[in-house]
């Protein structure tokens, strides 16, 4: 089931596996990337010599899934101009900062744009780089966390920084909170029936 609580036994068994590397250079970053390659499971951040490798549990991964479908339907039916690009590797050496976001998207035109508007941040496992810190070296204009029960968090950049905003800037027209409603149904396929019977009513 998906943005639910978890009892301690179940919480334990459905926990991301993440290993922090102390005392690496921007290089190190850069060969542990080329050395992963291509291959899926294991997303990587580094922020000031430190190295965070992730590989997200299946409720991780079925909850960011559910909340970018649940995007991506909205984007489709209201018209939208989403761009996605999932787990997009994200680096700026002279920032000392990288990332592998959830999912992240640009607005309109990819081509004129070379970070993303957001980001989506699942907050499933305590522990990890400071990934608020992260996003605003990269200048991601935007950062969803989705918590654990459901909530998604917006952080917005001022001046640099993230600040905590209600409504999504990027994405005006759409109620984020709202659309994270739609994560308590237990399957992805029910959510998102559910999401598009709602927006064709309204029509």
């Amino acid at each position: 089931m998906y943005a639910t609580s978890l009892t301690p036994i179940e919480e334990r068994l459905d926990r991301d596996d993440r290993v922090i590397l102390h005392g690496m250079t921007w290089k190190d970053f850069e060969i542990v990337l080329a050395v992963r390659g291509d291959t899926a499971g294991v997303r990587m951040y580094y922020l000031d010599g430190e190295i965070e490798l992730m590989s997200p549990s299946r409720g991780h991964e079925g909850n960011k899934t559910l909340l970018a479908r649940l995007l991506e339907h909205w984007a489709i039916e209201t018209g939208a101009e989403l761009e996605g690009f999932g787990s997009w590797t994200l680096k700026e050496e002279a920032k000392e900062a990288g990332a592998e976001p959830d999912e992240c998207y640009i607005i309109g035109d990819p081509q004129l744009k070379d970070v993303p508007d957001f980001a989506i941040e699942v907050a499933w496992s305590r522990g990890g780089l400071h990934k608020l810190e992260i996003y605003e070296r990269l200048g991601v204009h935007e950062l969803w966390m989705m918590n654990r029960d459901g909530t998604v968090e917006i952080y917005a950049l001022e001046k640099a920084h993230y600040v905590p905003v209600k409504e999504s800037r990027v994405l005006p027209k759409l109620d984020v909170a709202w659309l994270a409603g739609f994560l308590k149904h237990p399957t992805q396929h029910e959510a998102v029936l559910a999401l598009r019977d709602v927006l064709r009513a309204k029509r």
